[in-house]
């Protein structure tokens, strides 16, 4: 429990922070364009919510994606955490994250039903990076008279934490947008509303499935300086590891998976302590597996 309320703290402490522009709620509001917007942290957190004082990494990479140039400085923000700690930023700090660990927490409460997806499906992450952040924004752009006309920032456009973080706070404090809603802002509206109701059913679906951000940093976690390792002949494989797993993953098949936010859930479960973290320099016994253990 102190494990679980840590965590949460973390989190929370987490979302306040990557979202302290208080301001933006008061008096004429406006979204904040200091100095600490060019901060870009390894979370999903919409720059347009009224009090973000941080960039988005996907929306940050899809404007430069626009303008057919590489978003240097955002590859090298995102790789220097995913060197350090992988995905921990995932399971830790990301405000999207807390939401849907949350909402899952409430659906266990009133005893909804339990859905699980396809282990596949976590390749969704690198179309959705490669195909909405990298590619539609490079080809929808246009070239001028030697002048790059920008193409679509498209994942923000299907994005739910910019709904629910940028769009809704935004009509709710301009009236003067209201007359302006069109069939964008529904479809994001429609598309929130589904996830909301997965967030109650399934185990971070987006996470899983969509999050460009967590597609990237997962390319870290078997090389990251944070690592998990899985004492195979202690491990008895009895899955309580992936029954607390917030991403639905058992962590002795693969303990450095792409899959993996580094919660550390699973070490406070495992009732023989056979899930252990520690650092790529310090490797233990012969029968720490960082890979994988055989089937019992």
């Amino acid at each position: 429990m102190k494990h679980i309320l840590l965590r949460r703290i973390s989190q929370i402490a987490g979302t306040l922070l990557a979202n302290s522009y208080f301001r933006a709620w008061t008096g004429n509001p406006q979204i904040y364009q200091g100095k600490l917007k060019g901060i870009v942290p390894p979370i999903l957190n919409c720059y347009a919510c009224p009090s973000a004082t941080v960039a988005c990494p996907a929306g940050s990479a899809q404007h430069f994606a626009a303008l057919r140039m590489i978003p240097y400085y955002v590859i090298g923000s995102i790789a220097m955490f995913g060197v350090l700690i992988g995905r921990a930023a995932c399971g830790w700090v990301c405000p999207f994250g807390l939401l849907q660990d949350l909402e899952y927490k409430l659906g266990r409460l009133i005893k909804l039903p339990k859905i699980r997806i396809p282990k596949w499906t976590s390749w969704g992450r690198y179309l959705f990076l490669i195909g909405m952040v990298i590619l539609a924004p490079i080809l929808t752009g246009t070239a001028e008279e030697g002048f790059v006309m920008p193409g679509k920032t498209t994942f923000c456009k299907f994005c739910p934490a910019g709904a629910l973080e940028g769009g809704i706070p935004q009509v709710l404090l301009h009236a003067n947008l209201r007359p302006l809603l069109g069939s964008l802002f529904t479809r994001k509206m429609i598309i929130l509303g589904i996830f909301l109701i997965a967030f109650l059913l399934i185990k971070r679906p987006f996470c899983r499935v969509v999050c460009p951000v967590g597609a990237f940093l997962g390319l870290f976690n078997k090389i990251s300086l944070l690592e998990f390792r899985v004492d195979c002949e202690t491990c008895t494989s009895c899955g309580y590891c992936r029954k607390v797993c917030p991403v639905d993953i058992a962590i002795h098949e693969s303990p450095n998976s792409h899959d993996c936010i580094r919660c550390g859930d699973c070490i406070k479960a495992c009732p023989l302590g056979a899930v252990k973290v520690g650092s790529i320099f310090g490797k233990g016994g012969l029968k720490e597996s960082p890979s994988s253990c055989p089937a019992k």
